[in-house]
């Protein structure tokens, strides 16, 4: 029934409002090429809003079936009539006034929609209030059009999750092989930015969860230093790992995003020393020459990832930089400190949390939602269940030695024996290494089936920059190269990396197949 309430609602608000014989042409369009449209007259911020919707209306419960968007906003036509009046005006906010956004379903905002996280349990948490990264997205002119499904709860509840479903939203599919993962948990940001449901989003990230989605779905993501962008009102797992950032089809729009997401909050003291930059601005495709790049060269990549890697190897050296292999240090111990950082700051961090919820969400706390899953368990756990939230569920606080040792041992072993011990011996400002392999299967028996390489844990525990850009197919699948630096040092990620993509002009837009393209050797001769 749901989807049938959603579907109408789609199509009713694609068609509100007088008729317009122009219709916007939205697939691929980057956000200069939006606001050009703009500019010049051929389309305004309604019409492309109008468009939007009218794919997401045709593509996410009709046809491919993406379920990549969990909720659209009744107010978003009416926030992008507002903004181009103020453009008839003359006034212009900046390079995203009336472009229509996606916002991740554990981020809130002020719209008359829930932030549900997936959960059920969070069905009623209408809050009526803007996460700061999202009043500042508004502030800047960018039209909230709706919310992404998620892995539920961010993909913190289960060890045997599968990536990309919610009882709130069903299981996101991936754009380019519909039986592929869209991964976790950012997916529906992922699937739908892949698919032009916007041309750009915001997702979050504790550990994989922007660039992981932006990797399979063939996007750019990147996951910025803690303390750039504010996590107020944001459902959380960790203060120490989690942050919003931003993803898009190129360098450039995730820059552009960025730029409007940067700023000091009160109430969030890791960004305490933000500063918003223009990140675009410094965008060049010169950017890498006669830098030294750090290679790391996975034990796990798969010959065709191999392949593609020296392919894109191959062009970041054209770009001008020089490359140097560097080994891994063995960094002993990391995965279960954050693991016990994890499930510690998830208790605490969600029962903070869960008590500024309204009134109408009666779960308060992490044992109150354990409890309504095991109350609810065929719409809630009809796959896996929640051993990580029981385990969460009895850790000791936040003042625990046991907690706070590991946390200082895992940013020690990511951070100064990790990502700078690399950069050091390589002489490198920056390293680079394939983010994951090709996307998985989406088994509901099974979970998650991974084996492969993965860029994420490092940057996440240690708080530094990372971005992920295309660099390609690999049997029809997106994968993508990983940027990663020392902390603060966002805007040198991102110039290497739109340096790269300028050079390789790796990505290629998805097919919307219903398997992947693993050719003929299954059937044999």
């Amino acid at each position: 029934m749901r989807d049938v309430v959603m579907g109408l609602a789609v199509a009713a608000l694609a068609c509100a409002g007088p008729a317009s014989a122009r219709q916007a042409k939205v697939e691929e369009m980057s956000v200069a090429q939006l606001q050009a449209l703009m500019a010049n007259g051929q389309a305004d911020s309604v019409e492309i809003t109008k468009a939007y919707l009218a794919r997401i209306d045709s593509m996410d419960r009709k046809g491919p079936t993406l379920r990549s968007v969990i909720a659209i906003n009744p107010d978003a036509l009416e926030q992008a009539r507002a903004l181009d009046a103020e453009r008839r005006k003359g006034r212009l906010r900046g390079p995203l006034h009336g472009i229509p956004i996606l916002i991740k379903d554990n981020i809130e905002t002020a719209d008359p929609i829930a932030t549900t996280a997936g959960s059920l349990a969070l069905a009623d948490n209408v809050t009526r209030r803007d996460a700061p990264v999202v009043a500042l997205l508004r502030k800047a002119g960018a039209v909230i059009l709706g919310k992404t499904n998620l892995s539920e709860w961010a993909n913190i509840r289960s060890t045997h999750a599968m990536s990309g479903w919610s009882a709130v939203g069903g299981l996101v599919r991936n754009p380019y092989a519909l039986d592929r993962t869209a991964c976790g948990s950012s997916s529906g940001s992922g699937a739908a930015i892949a698919a032009s449901f916007a041309a750009i989003a915001v997702g979050t990230e504790t550990d994989g969860s922007v660039v992981c989605p932006s990797s399979v779905n063939g996007l750019v993501g990147f996951k910025p230093s803690i303390g750039l962008v504010s996590r107020t009102h944001v459902v959380p797992i960790s203060h120490s790992q989690d942050t919003p950032g931003p993803m898009g089809r190129s360098v450039r729009d995730v820059a552009l995003m960025l730029s409007a997401m940067v700023g000091p909050d009160p109430a969030d003291p890791a960004t305490s020393n933000a500063v918003a930059q223009d990140y675009a601005a410094g965008l060049r495709s010169d950017a890498p020459a006669g830098m030294r790049v750090g290679v790391i060269r996975p034990k796990t990549m798969s010959a065709a990832l191999s392949e593609r890697y020296d392919q894109a190897l191959a062009a970041l050296r054209a770009a001008g930089a020089v490359l140097v292999d560097v080994g891994v240090p063995d960094l002993k111990g990391l995965g279960d400190a954050e693991q016990t950082v994890l499930m510690t700051e998830l208790k605490a961090d969600l029962d903070t949390y869960l008590a500024t919820t309204p009134p109408a969400v009666k779960t308060r706390s992490l044992d109150q939602i354990i409890a309504f899953n095991r109350a609810h368990v065929a719409e809630e756990m009809p796959f896996f269940a929640q051993e990580l939230f029981e385990q969460a569920a009895e850790t000791r606080g936040l003042s625990d030695p046991a907690y706070r040792a590991a946390r200082s041992l895992s940013v020690r072993l990511a951070g100064a024996e990790g990502i700078d011990a690399m950069l050091k011996a390589a002489r490198a400002q920056i390293l680079v290494e394939p983010t994951y392999d090709a996307a998985w299967l989406s088994d509901p028996v099974h979970g998650d089936q991974y084996g492969g390489p993965s860029a994420s844990e490092l940057p996440a525990v240690a708080g530094y920059p990372h971005l992920t850009v295309p660099m390609g197919l690999v049997r029809g699948m997106p994968v993508g190269l990983s940027f990663i630096a020392s902390k603060g040092a966002d805007a040198l990620v991102l110039g290497t990396g739109y340096a790269y993509e300028q050079k390789a002009r790796a990505r290629r837009a998805p097919r919307y197949l219903p398997q992947a393209d693993v050719g003929p050797g299954l059937t044999g001769r």
